[in-house]
Order: C-alpha cells, then sequence, then structure tokens
C-alpha cells in the first residue's frame, strides 16, 4: 500500500510540473501479470505499437508483463491510485472489488463455443457489465479472449469423482470455488505468478488454464496430466483509470479508441492460434500427458458442474445469468 500511494503521489507531482511536463508524451503504464508471448501479452504490444502511431508520439506505452510491476492482486488498486492507468485483469478479478456480476463468465460451461461468447461480450450485456466499474473510478475498454480452460493434476483426470480432496488453484473467485467444491477438490486462491512453484513443490496439486498460459508458464513441466475439458472461459477487461481517461484530449481518446479496437479484434484473433500452439509444443515435450473426454465423460462433468449456476445465482444475479442463456440461445 504504502509503495503504491508514493507511486500515485509521484505521478500527480509530475502532472503539477508545469509547461515544460505538458510537452512531454503522455505515458499509459500498461501492466499485465502474463508473458510477452501470450495471447495478452501480444495484444498488449499491438496496442502499444498502434497507440504511438496513431498519436503520431503524443502517446508513449509502457508495457509491463509477467508482473514486473504488480501481482494479481495489486494491480486492480495500483490502477485506482493511478499508479498505473492500463491493466488487462481476468474477468475473475472484479468479484472481489464488488462488481459479483463479472463472475458470470467463471460458470462452468456457460459458453458453448466462442460463437456463443462474442454475442455476450460484444453485445448489450458486455456493455452494461462495463458500467458496474465505474462507480469504483474505473471504466472498460475492451473484452479480450484467452481462451478455454483446461484441467490439469499430477493424476488423471477423467471422472469429477478423480478431484476428490486434490488441492486445485483458482483465481480469487467464489464462483471458481464452488466450481472445484462441486467436484469434491479444495480450492486455493492464489496469485498467478506463484503457481509454477506452487506445483512444483505440491503445495497445490492441480490447476485450470488455457493451453497458452499453461505452456508459457511452463507448468507441463510440473503437471504429469491434463485434460481438455474446455470447461470454463478466460477472458480478460481492459480497463483504464477512469480520471485519466476523461481528462484525455478528445483527439487523443479517439485514436486511442481506435488503437484499442484493432488491437482487440489482434487480440481475439491469436489467442485460438496460440492457445493450439501452446498444446501442440506441451504434446510434444511428452511431459504432460493430455486426455480428451469421451461424450459419456463430459456429460458426467456437466451434470456435476451445472449446478454452480443454481448455487451463485443469487450472488451475481439470477437474472444476469438468465440473459446470457437468452443471449447465447443456450437451455
Amino acid at each position: 500500500m504504502h509503495r503504491l500511494i508514493l507511486a500515485a503521489a509521484s505521478i500527480a507531482a509530475l502532472t503539477l510540473a508545469g509547461p515544460a511536463a505538458a510537452q512531454s508524451p503522455i505515458v499509459i503504464k500498461f501492466s499485465h501479470v502474463v508473458a510477452t508471448n501470450t495471447p495478452k501479452g501480444l495484444a498488449a504490444e499491438k496496442f502499444k505499437e498502434l497507440a504511438e502511431k496513431y498519436t503520431d508520439g503524443k502517446v508513449k506505452v509502457e508495457v509491463y508483463p509477467n508482473s514486473q510491476l504488480y501481482k494479481d492482486k495489486e494491480e486492480v488498486e495500483a490502477l485506482q491510485l493511478g499508479a498505473v492507468q492500463m491493466l488487462a485483469p481476468s474477468l475473475a478479478k472484479f468479484g472481489p472489488l464488488g462488481a459479483k456480476e463479472f463472475e458470470v463468465f467463471d460458470l462452468p460451461f456457460v459458453f458453448e463455443n466462442k460463437t456463443a461468447l462474442r454475442k455476450v461480450t460484444e453485445g448489450p450485456v458486455g456493455k452494461e457489465l462495463f458500467k458496474k466499474l465505474e462507480s469504483k473510478g474505473i471504466l472498460g475498454l475492451a473484452y479480450w479472449d484467452n481462451g478455454f480452460k483446461i484441467m490439469s493434476a499430477n493424476k488423471p483426470l477423467k471422472d469429477p469423482d478423480d478431484f476428490l480432496g486434490l488441492k486445485m488453484r483458482v483465481q480469487s473467485s467464489k464462483v471458481l470455488e464452488a466450481q472445484m467444491k462441486a467436484l469434491g477438490a479444495v480450492p486455493q486462491v492464489m496469485a498467478f505468478s506463484e503457481v509454477y512453484q506452487a506445483l512444483q513443490t505440491g503445495v497445490v496439486d492441480g490447476t485450470e488454464n488455457p493451453p497458452s498460459n499453461m505452456y508459457t508458464q511452463k507448468m507441463h513441466e510440473v503437471q504429469k496430466h491434463a485434460t481438455l475439458s474446455n470447461h470454463g472461459y478466460l477472458g480478460y477487461a481492459v480497463i483504464v483509470n477512469k480520471k485519466f481517461w476523461d481528462g484525455l484530449p478528445a483527439d487523443t481518446r479517439a485514436q486511442l479508441e481506435k488503437a484499442m479496437a484493432e488491437a482487440t479484434a489482434y487480440a481475439n484473433d491469436i489467442a485460438e492460434k496460440e492457445n493450439d500452439d501452446g498444446l501442440a509444443e506441451m504434446k510434444k515435450s511428452g511431459k504432460t500427458q493430455f486426455y480428451e473426454l469421451t461424450d459419456a465423460e463430459k456429460k458426467a462433468w456437466k451434470a456435476k458442474l451445472l449446478a454452480v449456476h443454481k448455487d451463485v445465482g443469487s450472488r451475481i444475479g439470477k437474472d444476469l445469468i438468465e440473459s446470457i442463456y437468452k443471449t447465447t440461445g443456450q437451455e
């Protein structure tokens, strides 16, 4: 907290530095917690490139990957204080912030495929969710894909009963905790940057991730088995400090919005490819055995996990869940 306050104070001091400072480029510190060669990391670099191009250098974007500045639990607070201007946290981060509605994205099997997902993120539901952040000093600019998640552990995970007693790392999300509990596992909330070591040392037994995250963080080196369950979605919201964004010159803001729209299209195009490539590389390494669920096995997973939708309905809003069913055409 002390570090965040000092950083915010330094930014405030620079803002008051006078005409010389006003002629300097507007700096956007863009912090995130994953590797540069992940879909989010590559998209952040694409936004930097486009933002600096479209503003003719009036804006300088500094990208800080791999938790260089802040870990999972610190970064949103840093944004609110103005220590950084832009983040792309996973959607699960907004529940602990008080916007519990975003945990709807964590529901298992809530999206059958990318088409169903896009109807939500690019439609009225996605826009209404972003409005929930404004009272917290945050503006939502875009939704970026990472992909659909797979389960991993040091034992095969074919039947829901295979999870009994396993310590499974999850993001800080009550829905994800409920998901693991429904499977009989013990959920362990942990920062993303700490997961590899926790898996290596046995602090946790397994976790869930899209293949690109699993590969770039080398989790396949410390996980013997993985199931291609595609049971849940991991996505990000690109967010900015509202006061900073509202204070930008209108023409600069429009140029940055253009850059963000193009970076978002790029992000969502490459996410699937990065996951496919990461999965192929992990299979090639031979360190993790990957398993495809049969139709009967997937049905058993769904039977266990769809109960979570009802269990957390009062937390994230039954009407919201119903609106997603209606938007995606799911029963």
